[in-house]
């Protein structure tokens, strides 16, 4: 039994221990922070309706639950998961590769995920328009063909930036204003180069494995050192975008309080321009990049309730 899974304590086969960490739920908490941005940045203009809010909650969490279980299944038939250096942060989640659940079964699950979040997002263009569909097309297409298709053309990284960060963000704030608006976007970017750069640094001890695979990613195209660059581009692209969407009034000026996470996001940065090619030594910067991500995410939100409570 690999490390990742012996860390969780004594697992059983088909326990629902076992399909709970199946799910990954530690990464779930990225579509728990990403539905409250657009749906703070609605109400903020006007519009708020609770429903919509708790249902695209719901839709987002089982889209992801969607990302990771096949994810884990398609890793696993690759062999994927068998040649992976893990991490805390990246490597899967062991438990296929440990005979803990059915393969089949993993499979099922997925899908019936996708299916489910398929349906709340019908539901939502039939009741709030059409306009969600091209959002609810990209969405779904990256979340069952990332792995088997999209990992091996170099797009990986641009698309789990679109599929759980700008598209969540704007398709929560369609569902509560049946719309979109310059604002809703610009304040969707973020989002969207916090996932990317995720999924980016997750992939630097996955490398080896990754390539035996068959995948192509921007980690194998530039080579660790030059991507380790990039994610500290996607970084500050994604401060310079709250701070010029708050200079040019794009977006309310308690917006700013997503530069907090600043120190933290330099941290992830200086750890993976100078332990690029050491994996135990880059572990505490890929901890910060999640913290980073969730804690600008949160923050936006934050700016943005604070923003529409004191009328600002």
């Amino acid at each position: 039994m690999n490390e990742q899974v012996m860390s969780t304590g004594p697992l059983s086969a088909g326990s629902l221990k076992t399909w709970f960490l199946e799910l990954r739920p530690q990464f779930l908490l990225l579509a728990v922070v990403l539905v409250p941005i657009g749906t703070a940045v609605a109400w903020h203009q006007g519009s708020f309706n609770l429903i919509y809010f708790l249902l695209a909650w719901v839709g987002t969490v089982l889209a992801h639950i969607s990302v990771n279980v096949l994810n884990d299944y398609f890793d696993h038939q690759s062999r994927l998961d068998f040649h992976t250096q893990r991490t805390p942060f990246s490597g899967g989640s062991g438990i296929l590769t440990a005979g803990l659940l059915e393969p089949t079964k993993v499979y099922i699950l997925g899908g019936a995920s996708l299916f489910l979040a398929a349906l709340i997002a019908v539901y939502f263009m039939t009741i709030r328009g059409w306009g969600l569909l091209p959002i609810v097309l990209m969405g779904g297409l990256a979340a069952y063909f990332y792995t088997p298709f999209f990992s091996r053309w170099y797009v990986g990284e641009l698309l789990a930036g679109l599929g759980l960060g700008t598209l969540v963000v704007l398709g929560a704030y369609f569902v509560q204003m049946g719309g979109y608006s310059w604002e809703a976007f610009v304040v969707a970017l973020p989002p969207g180069f916090l996932t990317a750069n995720l999924l980016l640094l997750n992939e630097f001890p996955d490398l080896e494995a990754d390539r035996k695979a068959g995948r192509r990613n921007l980690v194998m195209a530039l080579d660790t050192k030059k991507a380790s660059w990039l994610y500290a581009a996607l970084v500050m692209a994604t401060y310079l975008c709250i701070v010029l969407g708050v200079a040019f009034h794009w977006m309310p000026l308690l917006a700013l309080v997503g530069l907090l996470t600043l120190p933290v996001a330099f941290k992830a940065v200086q750890g993976a321009l100078q332990h690029h090619d050491d994996i135990p030594k880059l572990i505490p910067a890929l901890g910060a990049n999640v913290i980073t991500i969730l804690g600008t995410d949160l923050l936006l939100t934050v700016g943005y309730v604070l923003a529409t409570l004191l009328r600002l």
